[in-house]
């Protein structure tokens, strides 16, 4: 028998994390001798969802046991999220899905909309009532929108592999102790094979999260492997309770590959959008970076915000009539109608001529003269030369911007932003059940 379990909505604000109780599922089944024909998935979904609680990510666990095991699995998972989600907190609705066989091309479709839409709840529900599924939600049924898009984001295309490791409960909340120097070392000898982890401009170490959460640190990368290695790499100051290997859509931009424009603009969803730029672009207080463009019929405002940091330098640059493709999330405002793009990245496709006019320079001595008086040409002020018949003239200026892709700093990474690192990294599942040593314990 073939089971695929979706977890979703089981953290808060406050702490708690859906991967935490994936890990501690897959100690158990373990030792109940399941098959587990995948690494337990994360699937990160839309992030421009407003009521997400973090990083907007469901997980998957998926395994072979045998027929009579099954009411064991379902006690084991109910337990597990009873015993360790958020309940009481706001906006916290656990909700579990498990399913028997593969998921079905209803449930991949839905777990692909879930990517770049906003999916009503009673889409989930109906859905779940039509399929063989085993289905509980505590406090309401958002939950059940990730839990479902979990089980059928099967990962058959390009996909990373992440390592996280989990505090013990008696420090979460206080300060993570990961040697920084440590950080940095793996990172010169693992990148481009592992990504993010450090980012040397704002001097941050990004394997550690900051929040109350059990996680100590999450390695990203494009092996299982590798990740490992990584991971071995570190000097950690406190203990660690466990650790898995995660197999996810991570860095693989998977929410723009269906946002291509296609009739109104909504917001709340990712957009790739090339068009004209229009406007010059405007900074304003707290540094962020505003510009129009026109694409086709419609323009739209776009924003580089502060923590992008190179990427809000770039936008700055632009002029009227560089044509660029803004990759991002579409947001609305509260007492603004208009719709602005978050940029997440953005390609400079075409570099528009910037022309200046000025004076004449003299020829004796360099310098731009100066109007001698209406018909009256130019007379240089230094050198005391007029030129009765000089004109004013156009000159081109050379601009900084340079063609191509441009990213923020790593900080203001989303977690489904493909980092330039991992252009031509892409790959598609080999259908490999989990080698070697994945998880502990």
């Amino acid at each position: 028998m073939q089971l695929h379990i979706g977890i979703d909505d089981t953290d808060s604000r406050k702490g708690g994390c859906t991967t935490y109780i994936a890990a501690r599922l897959v100690e158990k089944f373990e030792k109940t001798g399941v098959t587990f024909i995948d690494y337990p998935n994360i699937i990160r979904l839309n992030p421009n969802i407003p009521y997400k609680t973090r990083g907007n990510a469901a997980v998957a666990l998926r395994f072979e046991s045998e027929d009579t095991s099954y009411d064991s699995v379902v006690e084991t998972v109910l337990e597990e999220v009873e015993e360790n989600s958020h309940f009481g907190r706001k906006g916290t609705e656990p909700a579990i899905i498990i399913l028997k066989g593969r998921p079905s091309s209803v449930v991949k479709r839905f777990s692909d909309r879930a990517l770049h839409d906003v999916v009503p709840e009673h889409v989930a529900t109906r859905i779940i009532r039509n399929s063989r599924v085993c289905a509980a939600a505590y406090g309401g049924t958002l939950g059940f929108v990730g839990a479902l898009a979990a089980v059928g984001q099967t990962l058959d295309g390009d996909h990373t592999y992440e390592l996280v490791a989990y505090r013990e409960q008696r420090n979460c909340g206080t300060p993570r102790r990961v040697d920084e120097e440590s950080v940095k070392r793996m990172d010169e000898l693992t990148t481009p094979q592992t990504f993010n982890n450090y980012d040397y401009e704002n001097r941050r170490m990004l394997v550690t999260p900051h929040g109350p959460d059990p996680v100590l640190v999450g390695i990203r990368g494009e092996t299982a492997r590798i990740v490992l290695e990584a991971f071995r790499m570190l000097t950690i100051n406190e203990p660690i309770e466990r650790w898995v290997i995660f197999r996810t859509n991570h860095g693989t931009d998977a929410h723009l590959q269906n946002a291509r424009v296609r009739g109104r603009i909504k917001p709340n969803r990712p957009i790739v959008l090339r068009g004209v730029v229009v406007d010059r672009p405007r900074t304003i207080r707290g540094g962020h970076v505003f510009f129009t463009i026109q694409c086709e019929k419609e323009s739209i405002r776009c924003a580089a915000f502060e923590p992008t940091g190179k990427l809000r330098d770039t936008a700055a640059r632009l002029l009227p009539g560089d044509e660029v493709t803004v990759f991002g999330g579409v947001h609305e405002h509260a007492n603004d109608p208009s719709l602005t793009t978050n940029i997440e990245k953005m390609l400079v496709h075409r570099i528009a001529e910037q022309l200046m006019i000025e004076n004449p320079v003299c020829a004796r001595c360099g310098k731009h003269m100066k109007s001698a008086g209406k018909g009256q040409g130019f007379r240089c002020e230094r050198c005391s030369v007029v030129l009765p018949d000089a004109r004013k003239h156009t000159v081109a200026l050379t601009r900084t911007l340079k063609l191509g892709l441009y990213a923020p700093t790593r900080k203001a990474h989303r977690h489904l932003t493909k980092p330039l690192s991992r252009y031509g990294l892409e790959k598609t599942w080999n259908r490999r059940a989990p080698s070697s040593v994945w998880h502990e314990p």
